[in-house]
């Protein structure tokens, strides 16, 4: 599975770099696929860095509602920054989700394209694969924003749990 997967976002690569410039079709989410989507992406992504030699990640889902806050202002803003419209940053957003663990790092997108298509050109850039196959990674959260227009507002988000010593809890 994990082999189809790596061909798949290859491919998808393949096709985002071939001749004839953007594509016209409409990519659109029905409002009941979140969960395919979600684990869709955690699967490829996690056969990405198997073949990198990265553990895996956990869907969690409060990096999911960071990410899925920060799509949608990203859209009212109409800009794909890392900064949300109130001043907030990656790990503003995170903390009021009430993660406990680091924020690892954040990878954004606006397009047309599909999640697999977005996560094949996200690993063709040298600062957004290093977020997703950071090796400290341990919890992902992905959410997305999409328009009436189709355009879709992708957010990424990778965290690293806080791990709880024994010491911690000797007085």
């Amino acid at each position: 599975m994990r082999v189809i997967v790596l061909l798949l976002v290859a491919a998808f690569g393949l096709v985002a770099c071939g001749p004839g410039g953007s594509s016209t079709k409409q990519y659109k989410i029905s409002a009941n696929s979140t969960s395919r989507v979600q684990y869709q992406v955690l699967d490829s992504i996690n056969a990405l860095r198997a073949a990198g030699g990265a553990p895996a990640v956990e869907l969690n889902g409060q990096l999911n509602a960071a990410a899925a806050t920060h799509s949608r202002d990203m859209s009212l803003q109409n800009r794909p920054w890392h900064f949300g419209s109130d001043g907030s940053s990656p790990l503003d957003r995170v903390a009021r989700v009430g993660y406990s663990g680091a924020l690892v790092g954040e990878t954004i997108s606006e397009t047309y394209e599909s999640e697999v298509e977005t996560l094949a050109a996200w690993m063709q850039q040298d600062d957004t694969r290093a977020v997703i196959l950071d090796p400290k990674a341990q919890d992902m959260g992905f959410a997305w924003f999409q328009e009436g227009s189709g355009k879709i507002w992708w957010t990424l988000v990778m965290g690293k749990r806080n791990v709880v010593q024994m010491a911690d809890f000797q007085g």
